[in-house]
């Protein structure tokens, strides 16, 4: 399993290299779409509780 360091070190290497080799707008989709992946992930993990954001 791997720590929030090395997380944060792989997502930042990853946007890195999207912004090098691909440019603003892979960037930002790299951006968005982790993003994306990160709640996704929280929300199956149990962390994140979107059941108390929906009842509004």
């Amino acid at each position: 399993m791997m720590n929030t360091a090395t997380t944060g070190l792989a997502a930042g290497m990853a946007l890195g290299f999207a912004g090098y080799f691909g440019g603003f707008w892979a960037f930002l989709l790299v951006l968005v779409l982790g993003t994306a992946g990160l709640i996704v992930g929280l929300v199956v993990q149990g962390d994140l509780d979107v059941r108390g954001r929906r009842q509004r």
